[in-house]
């Protein structure tokens, strides 16, 4: 497939031997012209992208909730996939775009810790996006997703070479909300990542660190409301009762049988938690 049909475009695009996939990761909801006004500049660019959106409803400005989405569905795409992440508080500011190759795909977005849940665990490059010729002009203030991540993700599906987009950097945000921190002997302080469409509460604290709960006494806190029961199913939780389940994504999740824990909790994305066991 080619995507773009100028002469000179043969000496920088290395032209892919299949459609090539473009994912979009936003907080920009469906209710307003930002997502559709993004995926017309992807396709200006690159008419033979598949464009696929993995969420429009990340909580806004909720930075790790959006980590937390990408980072669980990228694993799933083919290699080369292109993923563009727009959940960006400090867009207009002196936060950098930035360029993350890793596990054989492309991620694009802020440098603001949305990407961390890649970087962190992935063996990967991160450049700063500079090159302007790759930009959508004039560049706004308040919509990089349109006039950066947009079209720069464009470029990289139709075939231009990572090292055109930017120079590589090792300075990029390494944020603290990916893992919890031992607040004492027995304790840890984590924090809410997400919560899902039907109310379970996604914490950060993953079996991989935490895989003894089920045989320990543990007491998981969340403002005035505290869990002490860790279950294998949603079956097997007692009615009204909050229960601690693992998730398909490898977290621990605070969950209520058919009913959704965060309105009982009242809780939101980002909220801190403890966790104290036995």
């Amino acid at each position: 497939w080619r995507c773009d049909r100028s002469r000179n475009a043969a000496l920088e695009y290395i032209l892919p031997m299949t459609r090539p996939i473009l994912t979009l990761t936003t907080d920009f909801g469906l209710a307003d012209h930002f997502a559709g006004t993004m995926k017309g500049v992807i396709l200006g660019i690159c008419p033979a992208a598949q464009i696929v959106d993995i969420s429009h409803g990340v909580t806004p400005f909720a930075i790790a909730e959006g980590a937390y989405l990408i980072a669980q569905a990228w694993r799933y795409f083919p290699k080369n996939t292109v993923h563009v992440v727009v959940v960006d508080p400090g867009v207009g500011t002196a936060r950098r775009p930035i360029l993350v190759e890793a596990g054989g795909q492309y991620f694009l977005g802020p440098d603001n810790g949305v990407l961390s849940m890649v970087y962190l665990h992935e063996k990967c490059k991160v450049r700063h996006i500079a090159n302007e010729k790759y930009f959508r002009h004039p560049v706004s203030r308040t919509f990089h997703g349109r006039d950066i991540f947009a079209p720069v993700g464009a470029h990289l599906a139709a075939g231009v070479a990572p090292s055109r987009i930017g120079k590589l950097m090792r300075d990029y945000l390494k944020p603290e909300f990916e893992r919890p921190h031992r607040a004492g002997k027995r304790t840890w302080m984590g924090r809410i990542l997400k919560i899902d469409r039907f109310g379970n509460i996604v914490t950060n604290f993953h079996v991989s660190e935490f895989g003894d709960l089920e045989t320990r006494s543990f007491t998981l806190a969340l403002g005035p409301r505290e869990v002490t029961v860790l279950v294998r199913s949603y079956a097997e939780c007692a009615a009204g009762e909050l229960c601690l389940i693992l998730g398909s994504s490898g977290y621990y999740e605070v969950s209520l049988r058919e009913g959704s824990a965060a309105m009982q909790v009242k809780c939101e994305p980002g909220a801190a938690i403890e966790l104290m066991v036995g």
